[in-house]
């Protein structure tokens, strides 16, 4: 395998962020993988910052984790959807990272007393972590982050214009993503901000092989000849890629276009039919009317846009697609639910899932719709905190008071039933320090957490630095508290569950990490069965994991 030429495909993008250059890039992979040929992703990010776990989700979106304990940029977790396959740490690189290994070479006198410059040795230490990366695939895809043009994306761009020089240019394809806007006084789309893009673009010494054009309207033939010529990329090159209606129907209008054949074509990869029924099969679900509808309220502390749960909200709605339903998901305000007049918010909802999260704001409203669902049978699937969170309400009606919390919101609450773990007690750096990637779990084979999963271990990934506090164990579980998993050195709580509840299940883990939009994680795959269900209905655990 390591002897085979990889071919490179770098996607950039232009006019501006947010275009969905990540999509494209993962649904690129999608349709060349359907064609048989070894994919992998890589994502390019212009931040001086080390990794993407510092990062404000409310800014930034969710931070993704990969299996081995990598935080990334949630892009990570489309391609990981798409191409469904686990990536690993050297799939996201972040300009941080890149300059502390210069630095860290420039010290160790590796640069023999030459003056370091971003030319060669930035750019040069960025194209081996790209060829590291990519070494022993067929296909090897990289994003470059942000958009062309900024100053930060600039060594990048050098990087991989070089690129053709270290592997050969027949090996090397450039895909370019502008956006069309469209004019509602003259009732046209305008190409002028592309050709602005595309003019930076060749500025910075790259010609794209293929440009994408982003829109929300229909593009005739004299946009896709403009195109053309201002950019100088063949006919088969230039792909109109209007909003879709999912974006896993992406890929299929991406091969509808033409461009898996004409990318495999530019690079000498064999010709191949590929095979995408499962994929059709899925966006023809997707697409189905919108009966029956599965509200599911996400009880948030993050609401400034959706991209901060983003894999939360994709199991959610791959669980339900699988359930030949539709996810009707709805925001709910933490804070908001501190105000008992506001717990209404919940009334209506046939499924609470509150995800995971930092520090205290907020939390005192994740506890009380843990509390919520005990008390109306309401199905409840919690993540990390949303864990810890189920736990705290638990132990304040079985211990009968209110002083009880996680050390982390109160240090000096009088029933820590949620603690640091120990081995965190003295680490003051917030970055890369947690509980990070793949951890084994041991079922207990009594427990509906075992049934769901159909194994007796499992391993999925974490993300905290906070336990449940073994001080407790005794005293929840006889309250009706099950520990349905734990490490196999039984140190560490994993997984929680509600005796005489519909469904009430918690982990200490991210199980939306490893959900797929064709394949459902087990735990939101029967959180849905049990949503579904009419409501207050009680149901052993046997019937849950059976339907």
């Amino acid at each position: 395998m390591a002897d085979r030429q990889t071919k490179y495909v770098f996607v950039t993008g232009g006019v501006l962020s947010g275009l969905g250059k990540g999509i494209a890039a993962a649904s690129l992979g999608t349709i060349l993988k359907a064609r048989g040929f070894l994919i992998n992703i890589q994502k390019c990010d212009p931040y001086l910052n080390t990794d993407a776990g510092t990062l404000n989700p409310a800014e930034h979106g969710e931070v993704f984790v990969t299996a081995d304990g990598a935080e990334t940029d949630l892009d990570l977790g489309h391609y990981e959807r798409f191409i469904d396959r686990e990536l690993d740490r050297k799939s996201s690189l972040m300009n941080g990272r890149i300059y502390a290994g210069v630095i860290a070479a420039e010290r160790a006198g590796k640069y023999l007393g030459k003056t370091v410059q971003i030319i060669p040795h930035v750019t040069t230490e960025i194209q081996r972590r790209i060829l590291a990366t990519g070494r022993g695939h067929d296909v090897h895809i990289v994003e470059i982050g942000g958009t062309v043009g900024d100053y930060e994306s600039l060594a990048f761009l050098e990087a991989i214009r070089q690129f053709k020089r270290q592997v050969g240019a027949e090996n090397v394809l450039y895909m370019h993503l502008v956006y069309l806007p469209y004019l509602e006084a003259s009732k046209e789309l305008k190409t002028k901000p592309a050709q602005n893009t595309l003019r930076d673009l060749r500025a910075a010494g790259i010609s794209p092989d293929v440009v994408i054009a982003r829109c929300e309207r229909p593009v005739n033939q004299q946009i896709l000849d403009k195109l053309m010529l201002f950019s100088d990329v063949e006919k088969g090159g230039i792909v109109p890629l209007p909003t879709a209606p999912t974006v896993y129907e992406v890929p299929l209008m991406l091969e509808e276009s033409g461009l898996g054949y004409f990318v495999s074509k530019r690079l000498g990869l064999p010709k191949r039919k590929p095979k995408l029924r499962e994929w059709s099969n899925l966006v023809a679900v997707i697409k189905q009317p919108d009966e029956p509808v599965v509200r599911i309220g996400v009880v948030a502390k993050y609401m400034d846009h959706e991209d901060t749960y983003t894999s939360v909200f994709e199991a959610v709605k791959s669980a339900a697609w699988a359930n030949k339903s539709r996810a009707e998901i709805v925001w709910i305000d933490a804070e908001k639910l501190e105000d008992d007049e506001n717990l209404s918010l919940l009334d209506g909802l046939d499924g609470i899932v509150v995800p995971g999260g930092f520090g205290a704001r907020g939390v005192e409203g994740k506890i009380r719709a843990a509390a919520y669902a005990m008390r109306q049978n309401k199905p409840y699937l919690g993540l990390c905190l949303g864990m810890q969170t189920a736990v705290i309400a638990v132990a304040r009606q079985a211990l009968g008071t209110n002083e009880v919390n996680s050390s982390e919101i109160d240090p000096k609450v009088k029933h820590p039933v949620i603690a640091l773990m120990a081995d965190q007690a003295d680490v003051t750096d917030k970055g890369g320090t947690m509980r990070l990637g793949d951890y084994p779990c041991v079922l207990d084979k009594a427990s509906l957490s075992y049934r769901i999963y159909g194994s007796h271990r499992i391993k999925e990934r974490h993300r905290h630095r906070y336990e449940f506090n073994n001080a407790y164990r005794e005293r929840l579980s006889a309250a009706g508290l099950v520990l349905a998993g734990l490490s196999p050195d039984k140190r560490l709580v994993e997984l929680v569950e509600l005796n005489r509840h519909p469904f009430f299940v918690a982990s200490q883990f991210h199980p939306e990490f490893k959900s797929r939009p064709n394949r459902p994680h087990p735990l939101f795959d029967s959180f849905i069965k049990a949503s579904l269900r009419p409501a207050g209905r009680l149901a052993g655990a046997a019937e849950v994991a059976a339907r």
